[in-house]
């Protein structure tokens, strides 16, 4: 299947100090600026069931599918894979006495969360663990005018392939 790249979608940017200040809230700011948490099961997207893409909270840059979140007894949403690898960068996290690899948004370089292997061997085996203050969900029927009609073909193959 063909994943979208950044060539074939909107420049998305990281805007500036002031301007994140003035648009996060607090809870917001700290996981996507500081590398926060959010408390477990306090995500308004952690059993989220509706069909729709999750977007950089702040950039609006496509991170997920609906297709790809499954259940998890983590406390936070999680993805077996982003809509495209060029979408986030991941790199090692050694904070709090552990050895953990951090999953950020590749526009905006903001925190999203964490990768771990023990997700679903069907999907890939890998469970992104993600902070719902970083993302926003846009439902399918909202798609268009929030300006990802360009996703459209990824979207209604990675759509199709859940059904299978």
């Amino acid at each position: 299947m063909q994943e979208p790249t950044s060539q074939s979608m909107p420049e998305y940017k990281r805007p500036s100090e002031e301007e994140l200040r003035s648009r996060l809230n607090e809870e917001q700011y700290y996981v996507m600026c500081e590398d926060g948490t959010e408390h477990p099961y306090t995500s308004e997207y952690w059993e989220n069931d509706h069909e729709g893409i999750y977007v950089d909270a702040v950039t609006g840059q496509p991170l997920f599918t609906s297709f790809d979140k499954f259940p998890s007894e983590c406390g936070w949403p999680s993805f077996s894979c982003p809509i495209s690898e060029d979408f986030v960068v991941t790199r090692r996290d050694l904070s709090h006495g552990m050895i953990r690899t951090e999953v950020r948004s590749a526009a905006g370089d903001f925190h999203l969360g964490h990768v771990f292997d023990d997700g679903p061997q069907e999907r890939g085996g890998l469970r992104y663990c993600i902070n719902g203050a970083s993302i926003r969900f846009i439902p399918e029927a909202d798609m268009e005018v929030e300006g990802y009609s360009y996703l459209f073909p990824y979207y209604k193959k990675r759509k199709q392939e859940s059904m299978k």
